[in-house]
């Protein structure tokens, strides 16, 4: 495959595993689309065209060498040192789960998925669209002083490509759970975070002394309604979301993690906040989208905090 291929291959798992309809999705690139043409040609010219076709502006193509990848390194990070690891392994391609270069710079364009989510759950689209707008400035403003070309210029200097997949991959997860607790549909919270146990990447994690805890509530409280929250859409949303999804109902959030403040905020509105954990779940994305490369006849090396759990059949 070329590392194009493998991009492609990579969006395209993003919208089919992603929580919105594809219709929803299409109609914002649609939207996105004609708000470009009407734009001035300053205006175009420094607009990035990929956002027109791409909803997951956090994952990108870092280099392309333009060689045929059939052996790859995947971790959760990756920057200089990993790079010169894939290098001496003799790897065609590099690929990092977490945003950089590129990547780092389009996290708060993907977060408008939670607003997106949040709604799906009854919080109203206005007060999603509004707490999360707060929150996705606050989020540019926080990347932007990063060095964001650093490992990406490695990787050109070493003529090694590089790309990473972030949303797509979490899109995966936040999938994979909706699909697990609809199946166990968990009563109390004990039981929800037994049903994660029972997760290859989390029963590892929970070896490792990081499993699925609860930051918030009480294991023998009734879950009510469980939202899948903080797991896809670039990264912690508002503090002030918690009120918002009481009064729609919800008394249950799965998240990635979740920072004192927001546990806090969470536990202010009586929620409990169950933590499959960041890693763990990282690993359960992005072996999902292993298994898809897999398929392809790629043959895949990890590094970086992943641990290879392939779903795929064995022949």
């Amino acid at each position: 495959m070329k590392l194009q291929e493998i991009y492609k291959l990579a969006i395209e798992f993003g919208i089919k595993n992603d929580l919105r309809p594809k219709k929803e999705i299409d109609k914002k690139l649609k939207r996105l689309n004609d708000q470009f043409k009407k734009m001035s040609k300053n205006e175009q010219e420094f607009f990035d065209k990929e956002r027109l076709t791409n909803p997951y502006m956090d994952s990108a193509i870092h280099f392309d060498s333009g060689k045929d990848v059939k052996k790859v390194m995947v971790g959760i990070d990756i920057d200089a040192g990993e790079l010169l690891i894939a290098k001496e392994l003799r790897v065609d391609a590099v690929i990092a789960h977490h945003p950089i270069g590129k990547g780092l710079i389009g996290l708060d364009d993907v977060m408008h998925l939670q607003a997106d989510v949040l709604a799906q759950y009854g919080v109203p689209i206005n007060v999603a669209e509004n707490l999360m707008r707060m929150r996705i400035s606050e989020v540019a403003r926080g990347v932007n002083p990063s060095n964001h070309f650093k490992s990406p210029m490695a990787a050109e200097n070493l003529g090694m490509s590089f790309m990473n997949v972030h949303t797509p991959a979490d899109n995966a997860v936040a999938t994979f759970l909706k699909n697990l607790i609809d199946k166990k549909n968990p009563e109390y919270v004990d039981e929800l975070l037994g049903a994660l146990d029972e997760v290859p990447e989390y029963r590892e994690a929970k070896k490792q002394g990081v499993g699925p805890t609860l930051f918030a509530g009480n294991k023998n409280n009734r879950t009510g309604k469980i939202a899948i929250t903080e797991i896809t859409g670039g990264t912690e949303g508002s503090t002030k979301i918690y009120d918002a999804m009481a009064n729609a109902g919800v008394g249950t959030i799965l998240a990635m993690h979740q920072s004192e403040e927001h546990r806090k905020a969470a536990e202010k509105a009586h929620i409990n906040a169950v933590i499959a954990g960041h890693i763990s779940s990282d690993n359960v994305g992005m072996n999902l989208f292993l298994d898809e490369l897999e398929k392809k006849g790629i043959e895949i090396i990890t590094c970086s905090g992943i641990v290879r759990h392939s779903r795929n059949k064995k022949k």
